[in-house]
């Protein structure tokens, strides 16, 4: 599952080593993410989302299914997982969390015409862009798809406790692990759902907040030791 902005083309320098390793990936583009010309309206969530769970049934049950999500996309794999707890077998969350239930995304994202296009780079924090040169920026930026606003505002509806004992991974790269671990022990809100989790591994792939684009061969074998 991409981040916001992105589609399943994000996803290119990572896969081949994922595939090589003989897993079948299927890097997903969401609804209203096709291309910058795609009807955004009326999309949310819970599209998102069914999208998701679509792709899990899709899978069939005889296969596990390990879904690896970044930012945004992370806590709508992590409502996708609420919605399949019997067949998510981990998930892998990159610069991402889950959120409590009722939580936005990313309310503070500027909204225009009911669509949310890539920021400024000055919107995001300096670690956010560790890595990322100029000519890396400027790619990502033409293959930018506006977000629909509903899926960065929509609450996130998550209700089987199940969820809580699928073994999650958080791979942090603008955030270090310990920084993590401080805002857990400090009861930080934020952090709830994931001080819930019965089975959750921290691993740290130090860069910013793209590593499919900064660091895509660490990012693949960082995915491979946890499949």
């Amino acid at each position: 599952m991409p981040g916001f902005w992105l589609n399943a083309s994000s996803w290119a320098a990572v896969e081949p080593a994922l595939t090589a390793a003989g897993h079948t990936v299927r890097a997903l583009t969401l609804p209203g993410l096709e291309s910058p010309a795609a009807d955004r309206d009326g999309i949310g969530v819970p599209d998102h989302v069914a999208a998701i769970v679509a792709a899990i049934d899709a899978a069939g049950r005889d296969e596990p299914v390990v879904l690896v999500a970044h930012s945004g996309g992370g806590p709508i794999a992590y409502a996708a997982t609420d919605a399949r707890p019997d067949r998510v077998a981990r998930v892998v969350l990159v610069d991402a969390g889950p959120l409590p239930s009722g939580a936005a995304v990313n309310d503070a994202l500027p909204e225009v015409d009911g669509q949310v296009p890539l920021p400024d780079w000055s919107f995001f924090d300096d670690a956010d862009l560790i890595d990322l040169t100029d000519d890396l920026r400027a790619a990502m930026r033409s293959a930018a798809v506006p977000e629909p606003a509903a899926v960065t505002r929509d609450p996130v509806e998550l209700s089987d406790p199940r969820r809580r004992e699928v073994p999650v991974t958080v791979i942090a790269t603008s955030m270090s692990t310990a920084q993590i671990r401080e805002l857990i022990d400090a009861g930080h809100p934020a952090m709830g759902e994931l001080a819930a989790l019965r089975h959750c591994r921290l691993v740290d792939v130090p860069t910013g907040h793209w590593p499919q684009f900064t660091r895509p061969a660490e990012l693949a074998a960082a995915i491979l030791a946890e499949l």
